[in-house]
């Protein structure tokens, strides 16, 4: 069975919103005022998955983050990821060949074993550094515009919105598609062939991408 290629990655957003241009009288500044003094946030996990003969898929999640407990971190830990690509795996009805960064939580012994617990999962990390070579940074940008000057008074406010701006990207297979085609990866070498975990790991190392030479 071919495999489904999954670019993640994570981010973050707190009740702050970000910053951007809007229209206003003449003279009068517009303020947006916001919840100050927090630093409530949700976490967010996205990836975007691409096989040959189907659209692009995005698939999510967000939840809040965690009061940090010790050593716990406050973002996604090693069994949520786990969870995210069961879930994923189950969505997409195929082997996941996962590509992410070198993030702690991805490169711990605790992840290793989750990996190998699941003989339908290949994680290929990108190179240091490299992250325009990932399209869900792609994913940010355009949400944290669609948020911009948008207060939130809540946390429940705040997800919601995540939540509705996330699954219109879903609904945009050309959006999506935008997004690969601006990490300057050769993708076209996936096309019209149904690929194998092996091959398709293969393949990946085989990008090339100006200046950065291959994944691998």
């Amino acid at each position: 069975m071919g495999a489904w290629v999954c670019f993640e990655d994570e981010s973050g957003q707190g009740l702050r919103p970000p910053k951007g241009r809007t229209w206003g009288r003449r003279g009068h500044t517009p303020v947006v005022t916001v919840t100050g003094g927090s630093n409530k946030r949700v976490s967010l996990a996205v990836l975007i998955a691409i096989k040959p003969g189907h659209r692009p898929r995005l698939i999510y999640r967000v939840h809040k983050n965690r009061r940090c407990r010790g050593k716990q971190r406050k973002g996604f830990t090693e069994a949520d990821y786990a969870r995210f690509f069961d879930a994923a795996h189950q969505q997409l009805a195929g082997p996941l060949v996962v590509v992410w960064d070198n993030l702690n939580a991805h490169v711990s012994a605790a992840m290793a074993e989750l990996v190998a617990a699941r003989d339908w999962l290949t994680i290929v990390q990108l190179p240091p550094y490299a992250h325009e070579l990932n399209p869900v940074e792609l994913v940010w940008s355009h949400l944290k515009r669609s948020l911009a000057n948008l207060a939130k008074r809540n946390l429940a406010q705040l997800t919601a919105l995540v939540k509705t701006r996330l699954r219109r990207m879903q609904y945009r297979p050309g959006l999506l598609n935008s997004f690969l085609g601006s990490t300057g990866l050769d993708l076209t070498s996936f096309g019209n062939t149904h690929l194998s975990r092996s091959l398709a790991l293969g393949k990946l190392r085989q990008f090339q991408h100006p200046g950065l030479g291959c994944l691998g």
